[in-house]
């Protein structure tokens, strides 16, 4: 059934497995196994992953991107400064190796990555096609490889505590043979299938929440029936990627303006749909806060308190589901951005549904 700009739809049932040949799903399977990425966490640290090493700074150049390219630093600062996070109870992850993204990418996309012109696009920042590749890579996309650690090593977490948050990641516009949006590598994707083989999981969610489509994820798991997708997003904004909206399985389309009590409503329809249609082994939530009233590229108007209780519903959700939930942090290309989510993480562990360590609040 189609929907119209601003209801919702479930897509077909799609029931096949990927299509991956024998021999490619064997490599991708010893691939997963001989990684690094995952690795053992000591009780005493808290699921809320981050590394210093996330923060983007290329020589002032990133200032011409809308994206708050210190945001993750930031929301850890806020968290700690508060009073609210211990430094030393926060997990710090490994970069991913090019072998870890062989995982979901092609070769010949990550050799496309090589091109300082190749990346500025996807960055869509013009002047990083001037540097020399080795800048880029040291600048730009090892601080991504590296979130993309940090979503993957979530996945681990919250099978084993119940819930995880990585406060960076989130690049729903990368797909395996194509990157796009300030997105470079599929870590949703990549979370996903390490959480396949090595965690025993056979189904999973994911609730993306961000303004803009997941057309990434939604590409890479098109034919795979183990994977279902909710998608709540503004229809008239990038990246109008038509064929992939058929891949999503419970969609919700709004429109530029919407308000913080209307898109609350939808979001609780489609919870409930979701919950009902999918019974999930593991969820990933991408929790965008593009979504903001005054964000310059999502187009929505929905308050703080909005985006704090929309993650509120989310992780309510899993609870009472008892699935394991991913977070990731995701676009937000305002600097309030930053603030918004360290109260909504305040909130989520005041109203019990994660624990940071007996912080004081």
């Amino acid at each position: 059934m189609a929907a119209s700009a601003s209801s919702a739809a479930a897509a077909a049932p799609r029931s096949s497995p990927e299509t991956d040949s024998s021999a490619a799903k064997t490599e991708r399977r010893n691939r997963v196994l001989s990684s690094k990425l995952y690795f053992d966490v000591p009780p005493t640290k808290v699921p809320v992953i981050y590394s210093s090493s996330y923060d983007i700074a290329f020589f002032g150049i990133e200032k011409l991107h809308a994206f708050d390219s210190s945001k993750w630093g930031r929301i850890c600062q806020f968290l700690i400064s508060d009073g609210i996070l211990a430094k030393n109870l926060i997990v710090k992850p490994v970069e991913a190796s090019k072998e870890d993204l062989l995982v979901v990418h092609s070769k010949s996309y990550l050799d496309s990555l090589k091109s300082s012109l190749t990346v500025s696009i996807i960055m869509e920042v013009p002047p990083v096609a001037l540097l020399p590749n080795f800048l880029v890579q040291q600048r730009a996309l090892s601080p991504f490889r590296k979130q993309v650690g940090g979503t993957i090593m979530a996945g681990k977490l919250a099978k084993e505590r119940g819930w995880a948050i990585n406060v960076g990641g989130g690049f729903h516009h990368c797909s395996a043979d194509k990157g796009g949006g300030f997105c470079a590598y599929a870590d949703i994707s990549l979370c996903i299938h390490f959480a396949f083989i090595r965690l025993n999981i056979s189904r999973v969610m994911i609730i993306d929440l961000d303004a803009h489509q997941g057309n990434g994820h939604e590409r890479d798991f098109s034919n795979d029936g183990r994977v279902f997708i909710l998608d709540m997003y503004n229809a008239g904004i990038y990246p109008h990627d038509y064929e992939a909206r058929r891949y999503i399985d419970y969609k919700v389309e709004i429109v530029s303006g919407t308000t913080t009590n209307t898109y609350l409503k939808k979001l609780d329809k489609a919870l409930e749909a979701a919950g009902n249609m999918f019974d999930a082994e593991l969820l990933v939530y991408n929790a965008g806060t593009d979504i903001l009233d005054g964000d310059p590229l999502g187009m929505l108007k929905i308050s703080p308190d909005g985006v704090i209780q929309r993650d509120e519903k989310v992780f309510r959700f899993a609870k009472e589901k008892k699935i394991p939930i991913v977070m990731v942090t995701s676009g937000g290309y305002m600097k309030s951005s930053a603030r918004v989510i360290a109260d909504s993480i305040v909130n989520l562990s005041k109203q019990r549904l994660i624990d940071l360590g007996g912080s004081a609040l």
